[in-house]
């Protein structure tokens, strides 16, 4: 297993995420809840070390 190269860069409630082949997806980060572009799922920051995440795919 080699290493990854990956990137954040925070813009307020906007994270654009980075790779090694250059901009890969952007995030929508509102408090405790996220989306993300590439996956477009859902995610909800539990207490602890839990989140909550509904893909797109099961949404429907």
């Amino acid at each position: 297993m080699g290493i990854v190269y990956r990137s954040r860069k925070k813009i307020g409630p906007l994270v654009l995420n980075f790779t090694e082949n250059g901009y890969s997806s952007w995030s929508l980060k509102i408090g405790r809840w996220s989306w993300n572009s590439k996956t477009r799922a859902h995610r909800v920051d539990l207490p602890g070390p839990l989140s909550w995440k509904q893909d797109r795919s099961r949404s429907r």
